[in-house]
């Protein structure tokens, strides 16, 4: 930290009208247990508060804020701590052990010293291994507290990532040169303010950016949201979502590799459009004309790279979404293991790694409701007569396969039972059952040739896929999945 952002952030500091959950104001007290709970308390309630940091000035007196100076030693040895400097013991007393920084200025003739505190992430801070919280001018332990220890739990479990910072140490005019700010009011269907201070705000409201003094860090969430180029910002460059058209049904022949270069939510529509710009048609003729039609629906293609930004895991560095463009298929694909078995994709209640990101996609309105997404692409494979979406995990990759237009007698066997499976599953959780009657509609196949539903309904049950709706019989001809 430089010399002059440390001086206004203590003024920062010095401003507030009290002492609150992250900070702490000290004369000369330098008794290192009572450093150490400190620590752990401020470090938990900086997170509770939604702050990058907590800290402790030394050299202000508490109540007035006034410069006083300190003699507090932060270089000392610590009694009884194996002759180590306090920031060292400190670290060693810590659980987890928290990357704390000592600086120290010279205001207005006083000598001033603060300790920086990371925010807890992932789990609480200890002190060994107890750990506090900051209540008023009090530092308790945290397992007093019973609901702060559950409000504490729940804002370290889901946001770790997105917390972190991708830039820091920024200028107002910086951060708004480098966030796409008007595609965020856009998106948000939220009337931009005139003042870039206001701007500044409603961006640390949604935690896009951080506040440390007078200078702000832009956090992770919003780089990968909302940035203009994601390049500039290393934690996240190596997100972008990549499109590459191939030349036929391999990865022999690239045509074309795009690498999109701006934020998830202010480039997913420019995203979006791109790529069906470069889809394959199909053709049909009735009469004397010719009809072309998009291979893909957009709303199936919407939702699955929707779907494969919101749940990749960003814990796997070095790679991130991409989009392959085949003759006869697309796959999207994302790093990370779902957390739910790609089978029970359609039913399972949605769960995700990075929920403040899925959370301003919704808002965005670029997924509508929580958890449809993967519906959707099945239901638009069924309403155009593709064959079924296949969800394939190898790996620490997950893959999305959308399939083109292909008549049913150059479907697979496999193909035919994971439309099957798929049809059962929307029925059932529609209250309804599949039957041979909306089987054969979904698989576009002719009166004339009922009988081939009948095969792939008895494959299905013999791969115990589906089973007869009333066990006791399969005359009613109606069936639900296997695990209904």
């Amino acid at each position: 930290m430089q010399s002059d952002q440390l001086i206004d952030l203590i003024q920062d500091l010095r401003d507030m009208p009290a002492e609150n959950g992250f900070c702490e104001f000290k004369e000369n007290s330098d008794h290192a247990e009572q450093i150490g709970a400190l620590v752990s308390a401020l470090s938990n309630a900086a997170c509770l508060e939604g702050e990058a940091h907590a800290y402790i000035v030394w050299g202000i007196r508490d109540g007035t804020h006034d410069l006083v100076g300190t003699t507090f030693d932060q270089r000392g040895k610590v009694p009884g701590g194996s002759n180590q400097e306090m920031e060292l013991w400190l670290s060693q007393m810590l659980q987890p052990s928290i990357h704390l920084k000592f600086f120290e200025a010279k205001i207005d003739g006083f000598r001033v010293v603060l300790l920086r505190i990371p925010a807890a992430s992932s789990i609480t801070t200890k002190f060994k291994h107890i750990a506090y919280i900051r209540i008023g001018s009090a530092t308790p332990k945290l397992s007093s507290f019973p609901e702060r220890e559950a409000a504490l739990t729940a804002a370290l479990r889901p946001f770790v990532w997105e917390k972190g910072n991708a830039l820091t140490g920024l200028s107002d005019y910086h951060v708004l040169d480098l966030i796409d700010y008007q595609s965020y009011f856009e998106l948000l269907r939220q009337k931009q303010p005139d003042s870039p201070v206001d701007v500044l705000n409603k961006l640390r409201t949604d935690r896009i950016i951080t506040r440390e003094g007078t200078r702000f860090d832009v956090t992770n969430f919003g780089a990968v949201l909302f940035a203009r180029k994601l390049e500039n910002f290393e934690p996240v460059a190596r997100k972008l979502v990549r499109v590459i058209q191939y030349e036929g049904k391999s990865r022999t022949v690239t045509v074309k590799e795009q690498p999109g270069g701006r934020g998830y939510a202010s480039g997913f529509k420019g995203l979006i459009k791109y790529i069906m710009s470069v889809l394959p048609q199909s053709e049909r003729i009735e009469g004397a004309f010719r009809h072309v039609r998009e291979s893909y629906g957009e709303e199936m293609i919407r939702e699955a790279v929707a779907n494969a930004l919101i749940h990749q895991d960003f814990a796997i560095t070095g790679t991130g979404p991409m989009v392959e463009i085949f003759k006869d298929r697309i796959e999207i694909s994302n790093p990370g293991r779902p957390l739910i078995d790609p089978q029970r994709f359609i039913d399972f209640p949605p769960r995700s790694r990075n929920e403040l990101l899925a959370g301003m996609m919704r808002r965005a309105f670029i997924c509508e409701e929580r958890g449809s997404g993967i519906d959707k692409v099945v239901l638009s494979a069924e309403k155009l007569i593709l064959p079924a979406p296949d969800f394939r995990t190898d790996g620490d990759n997950h893959r999305t396969i959308l399939y083109g237009p292909r008549p049913f007698r150059d479907t697979t066997p496999n193909e035919r039972v994971r439309a099957c499976y798929h049809h059962a599953v929307i029925a059932y959780m529609k209250g309804d059952r599949m039957t041979n009657a909306s089987l054969r509609m979904r698989l576009g196949i002719d009166d004339k040739n009922a009988s081939q539903v009948s095969r792939v309904l008895n494959q299905a049950l013999e791969e115990r896929q589906i089973k007869a709706a009333d066990s006791w019989s399969t005359r009613a001809g109606t069936y639900v999945p296997i695990w209904a």
